[in-house]
């Protein structure tokens, strides 16, 4: 199975990032990548690899082993262009997230909403996690001009862990972890028909993370063909959750659409 990401020039989630690819490529599916122009060879927020504040706050050892396997991978500098990109050549989408500045770019590109929007309408596995809903949130259904997740169920960047990383951290970084002035839950919940029956927050963490070996701490939220997670905390699950989704697909009659 071909899966597409596209990626901002700079600034993606690591984990949001290595993680799918390593699971989704070890599960025998094909992922490839696209950013706004052919050939651009895209690049993790290096705060997120280094530590964010006093060596903390970054991807763990073993993902950052994980990414630096995937820019020695041929296809993660083989990138598409979004424009140029054909929908209809891909079994499923994977949207990843970012909070740093590069990933404006990415989040708020009319070009990559249409080619989202024309995956959408094939009915086919999409994923979103964290800052990647948005992308969702703010792509339009032709036929109704309300968002493609107006009708779904979904979770995304929580507000409260959006906000905690902010106040511990803007002395020192400012506004590094607000990418815009809305938060990513009220903006997605906007897009919502019902917010308070749709939007799944899922429970309150800070720190636990889910791992190559154990989804304790883990969520997702599944609607038929489309799933969500909340950061990469669930990055392992949500991707492990994604190969299924394709392989149900596969087998005859794909997922249920909203």
């Amino acid at each position: 199975m071909r899966v597409l990401m596209p990626l901002p020039d700079r600034d993606f989630d690591v984990t949001e990032v290595a993680v799918p690819w390593r699971v989704l490529s070890d599960a025998g599916h094909q992922v490839l990548f696209a950013t706004e122009r052919q050939g651009t060879v895209p690049a993790a927020d290096p705060r997120l690899l280094t530590g964010v504040l006093f060596g903390q706050l970054g991807a763990v050892p073993a993902v950052r082993g994980l990414y630096e396997e995937l820019t020695k991978a041929p296809e993660f500098s083989a990138t598409a262009a979004w424009a140029e990109v054909d929908p209809a050549g891909f079994d499923g989408l994977l949207l990843p997230g970012g909070h740093a500045p590069g990933m404006r770019q990415y989040l708020g590109s009319p070009v990559l909403r249409d080619q989202v929007a024309g995956f959408w309408q094939l009915g086919r596995p999409v994923g979103a996690i964290c800052h990647g809903v948005l992308v969702l949130a703010r792509t339009r259904d032709p036929a109704t001009g309300r968002s493609v997740l107006a009708g779904c169920r979904t979770t995304c960047l929580p507000k409260y862990m959006e906000r905690s990383a902010y106040l511990a951290t803007g002395w020192r970084l400012g506004r590094y972890y607000r990418t815009y002035p809305a938060y990513v839950e009220d903006e997605v919940k906007a897009s919502l028909h019902d917010p308070r029956a749709q939007f799944v927050r899922g429970p309150v963490t800070l720190s636990a993370r889910g791992t190559a070996t154990d989804d304790t701490p883990a969520f997702t939220v599944e609607d038929g063909r489309y799933l969500s997670a909340r950061w990469p905390g669930d990055a392992y699950l949500f991707a492990r959750r994604f190969s299924e989704m394709l392989a149900v697909s596969s087998g005859g009659g794909g997922l249920p659409g909203r």
